[in-house]
């Protein structure tokens, strides 16, 4: 016996328009009101969204034009749907910050994507929640054809949105939201610490204070007006596009002046709310000129699908994540850029001075591999380990960073940033893109020589430090206290016996942590004036004298956003392996001269009988382990300065094909100082900027 199974026919939009608003007028009847305006976006929703592609509504507009009687009951159908709905919210609210806790926001928005949030049915919000829900409405409906919509609103016969400027009409609905926008700003704007961002506003009048008034003679006009609407000629009008310029300059000033006073991520976000509500603002202003007929048509569609699209946006998570962290991440960015240049050499001397200092960060480095070996022995819980492990590395790391000595890695953190500066103000110098990539990949070859000479420091002197720290103990105490080790610290080098690549990477991700926590600092110090308030501190002037307080200050100015990085990067380098072991998990980290330092170890505890396999891999697991470290930590970091300073990743493709055409020419540059006889472009590049951050 064969069965055979009927496809059910695709549903069509004649057919859905024929079943609801026919002659039979099912629509009455149905349980749910909004289910024929459902099913009607469903079919109309294209499948895929594609950048630039069209949505054709021809098919309803031809159908709806042939047919009487479903086009009457469809247009009763929709003005019954959307009558007496409120809006304002959505035009006040939506898509625009509504809390500047920027943690708070994140959460609200990531649960609201899985629960939204539902408003009283008898909203719009509601309406639209209901029919519009997915991300990507709001992009597919800006790409109806202006004309096409057109067509529908003819057809329906909607009523203009200026007939009427009753408390329950949609013009009111406009103003109210406007009105409300206003007050928000008004007050946001006179918050003491968004004031303290621009001090050249102390002696003038505020220029959002102005504007709401302004604003709010216009909207009496407007409601007692006959026609409910201005020209684009009105003098109020270009007063108010005035005003509306003063505000924004408010803003830009305030975002610029980070660099001098920085800025707190409450500020930022504060400043962001007002720029989002003075965009929404000139939107809604734009919605009461009316110069034509069409004008008319033609602005109440436009408010109908940006009240779709605003909706949809409203819990954008990534979109609010790149707004907020934008500025703060320059701010960030500019701090390490300026402390990578002193890591980036130029020329011999500059070169083997670096040799110097990474000579005496491996020295104090080999001490702390043989502390670690003891503190291993002592008897304690994670916990235990983890702290006297992570006091080790930060009180070593610290002293490295105050006696002036170099860590390998912590440049590349350091130096990404300085190198996405050079590459975003040398256009200010060079004439040709060409040019401009050409001094990146010099810098860049400068940049990769000071790195390769601090690994080989760091590397050389780590590994003989270790070792006669470990032969002294052994000398003294008659206890080799890498005899039980020396075959773990081994395995541990070893890329393809352990997981040494992906210790290495965490240690990397680490780095790029230690430069942001760097600059965070850097910043947060420069907004909160803690350098004035040491200067001008009254127990401190009074008990040490002006001349040590002020030194102080400078002291503090100069060290402390660097002691706290490295206080920081010991603590998660000293962390991370109790922290796996209480999680069951196989974490570590790997640092290439600390690897050094425990190859000297395991050699000595093993009385130096290791398989000369073994010696190889961790001889090549050292460089492996370097490799990777500098790769991830300087990938994190190049991705954030790219990000922080609005240039596309694209840039990428030039920067690196530039890099290789360099290596080929010079492939000496990037291991060792090459002469030069005249100065290179990176440096006369570098010279321009210095000018303009002077001016």
């Amino acid at each position: 016996m064969k069965v055979f199974f009927k496809a059910k026919p695709k549903a069509t939009i004649a057919g859905l328009l024929t079943e609801f608003f026919g002659e039979a007028q099912s629509w009455r009847e149905t349980n749910d009101s909004l289910e024929p305006l459902v099913e009607l976006i469903r079919l109309i929703r294209p499948l895929k969204v594609k950048k630039g592609q069209k949505v054709d509504l021809q098919e309803m507009i031809s159908f709806l034009k042939e047919n009487y009687a479903c086009r009457k009951q469809f247009s009763i159908y929709l003005k019954e749907i959307l009558k007496d709905r409120k809006f304002n919210k959505i035009l006040s609210d939506a898509a625009i910050l509504q809390d500047v806790d920027f943690l708070f926001e994140v959460k609200k928005r990531i649960f609201a994507k899985f629960f939204p949030y539902q408003p009283q049915i008898d909203t719009l919000e509601y309406v639209l929640n209901q029919v519009f829900y997915l991300a990507n409405d709001g992009i597919w409906i800006n790409q109806i054809p202006l004309n096409q919509l057109g067509e529908v609103y003819d057809i329906l016969k909607f009523r203009s949105i200026y007939d009427s400027a009753a408390p329950d009409s949609i013009l009111s609905e406009l103003l109210v939201a406007m009105h409300l926008i206003t007050q928000r700003i008004s007050g946001r704007a006179m918050e003491t610490d968004v004031i303290k961002m621009v001090p050249e506003f102390d002696n003038l009048e505020s220029p959002f204070s102005a504007f709401e008034k302004e604003l709010f003679l216009l909207e009496d006009r407007i409601r007692i007006s006959d026609r409910h609407y201005i020209t684009s000629e009105d003098l109020s009008y270009a007063q108010l596009l005035v005003l509306h310029k003063q505000c924004e300059e408010f803003v830009e000033k305030a975002f610029h002046n980070s660099s001098k006073y920085g800025i707190s991520l409450r500020v930022n976000q504060n400043l962001l709310k007002i720029r989002q509500q003075l965009e929404r603002l000139k939107f809604l202003i734009s919605l009461l000129i009316v110069d034509s007929e069409k004008d008319k048509k033609n602005n109440g569609i436009i408010l109908a699908s940006r009240l779709i699209k605003f909706n949809c946006y409203k819990n954008n998570v990534r979109k609010f994540v790149a707004e907020s962290t934008q500025l703060i991440s320059y701010e960030i960015t500019q701090h390490t850029a300026k402390t990578g240049e002193q890591y980036i050499t130029e020329g011999r001397k500059e070169y083997f001075k670096m040799f110097k200092t990474a000579l005496g960060g491996g020295f104090i480095v080999g001490i702390m591999c043989v502390i670690k070996v003891l503190l291993s022995k002592a008897d304690t819980s994670f916990f235990g380990h983890a702290f006297i492990y992570s006091m080790n590395y930060a009180f070593g790391f610290i002293a490295i960073y105050l006696l002036g000595f170099t860590l390998a890695t912590k440049q590349p953190a350091m130096t990404a940033a300085a190198l996405i500066k050079a590459l975003e103000e040398g256009v200010l110098k060079q004439g040709r893109d060409a040019e401009k990539y050409k001094a990146f990949a010099i810098l860049f070859a400068r940049v990769f020589r000071s790195q390769f000479i601090a690994f080989v420091g760091n590397v050389i002197m780590a590994f003989p430090v270790s070792l006669l720290g470990i032969w002294l103990i052994d000398y003294t105490m008659q206890y080799n206290i890498a005899a039980t080790k020396w075959e773990g610290l081994l395995i541990d080098l070893s890329p393809i016996h352990s997981l040494a690549i992906l210790h290495a990477a965490i240690a990397g991700v680490f780095l790029f942590l230690s430069g942001i926590i760097s600059g965070s600092v850097a910043n947060r110090d420069k907004h909160n004036q803690v350098y004035f308030r040491i200067t001008e501190h009254p127990f401190l002037k009074r008990n040490l004298g002006k001349t040590k307080t002020l030194k102080l200050a400078k002291l503090y100015e100069k060290r402390w956003a660097g002691i706290i990085s490295n206080f920081w990067f010991g603590i998660f380098m000293g962390s991370t392996a109790s922290i796996g072991l209480f999680l069951g998990l196989n974490l570590d980290i790997r640092h290439i001269t600390f690897a050094s330092g425990n190859l000297a170890l395991a050699l000595y505890g093993a009385n130096y009988e290791v398989s000369d396999s073994m010696l190889f891999w961790g001889i090549f697991g050292i460089g492996i382990i370097g490799l990777v470290n500098f790769m991830v930590s300087f990938s994190l970091s190049l991705g954030l300065a790219f990000r922080s300073r609005a240039i596309s990743l694209f840039e990428l493709r030039f920067v690196t094909v530039s890099i290789l055409n360099h290596f080929k020419s010079r492939p000496f540059s990037f291991f060792f100082p090459t002469e030069i006889k005249n100065k290179s472009v990176v440096a006369e590049n570098y010279l321009h900027v210095k000018e303009v951050e002077n001016l």
